[in-house]
């Protein structure tokens, strides 16, 4: 009876060893072992499926996240074609929001909602059904303005809106962005808006989206689809 109980306890011990390494396996985890433990604690969040962001918890969050990134170029495939973002790196919260979302493949399937003539294209968000779901699955947060890092809205430069709810702050909506298409740049919204990166390749394809005709509310006549974004170092 005794020999029989230690062997069972030492195959569920096995068993369990087995299981660990199994999920330790992934061949797309980047080795954390020279990484701040604040860092990498912030990391498992991300990859745990009931963490949530939230107002409290999301600069703390993306803080620690920021420090985990090398990414520092966003490629958006779209139905008009592909273009590259390059991050700047000293608006760290919005690179690191803007890399989170891109991971967590919030962008894949939205459109470019929002089209104004020789002034911005806006995307990041769409009238499909699933939309209000991976916003939820993501969190209810907003991202504090970051204007003074002397970064104009030049043409091709990548912002990131305000909220739409009653906001004196010039809060940021995380979940969307809109890129300048003026010559040589909209500067009227400079100390407004958050600049965060610029278009360093594609710009044609930029301006070919500026160009579609849209309705009266500036949404495009025909869909315009933001099919993936990719995350990458360069």
């Amino acid at each position: 009876m005794k020999y029989a109980l230690c062997l069972s306890a030492f195959l569920l011990f096995f068993s369990c060893s087995e299981f660990e390494k199994k999920n330790n396996s992934n061949p797309t985890t980047t080795s954390i072992s020279k990484k701040p433990k604040e860092a990498v604690k912030a990391e498992k969040k991300a990859e745990t499926e009931t963490f949530l962001l939230t107002e409290e918890n999301a600069i703390p969050f993306f803080f620690e996240y920021e420090k985990t990134l090398e990414e520092d170029h966003l490629t958006f495939e779209t139905s008009f074609g592909s273009f590259t973002v390059r991050l700047f790196a000293d608006v760290p919260y919005h690179r690191a929001n803007a890399v989170y979302l891109a991971k967590k493949g919030y962008f894949d399937n939205t459109m470019f909602h929002r089209v104004v003539e020789n002034f911005i294209i806006q995307g990041g968000n769409a009238d499909t059904p699933d939309l209000p779901k991976k916003r939820k699955a993501i969190g209810r947060y907003l991202l504090p303005p970051d204007t003074d890092k002397n970064h104009p809205h030049h043409r091709g430069v990548i912002s990131m809106p305000s909220s739409d709810i009653d906001n004196p702050h010039k809060l940021a909506s995380p979940f969307e962005f809109f890129i300048v298409v003026t010559k040589p740049g909209s500067y009227h919204l400079d100390g407004n808006y958050t600049a965060f990166g610029e278009v360093i390749e594609g710009m044609e394809v930029v301006d070919k989206i500026n160009a579609v005709e849209v309705d009266q509310g500036d949404w495009p006549l025909q869909n315009v689809y933001i099919q993936k974004v990719t995350a990458s170092k360069r």
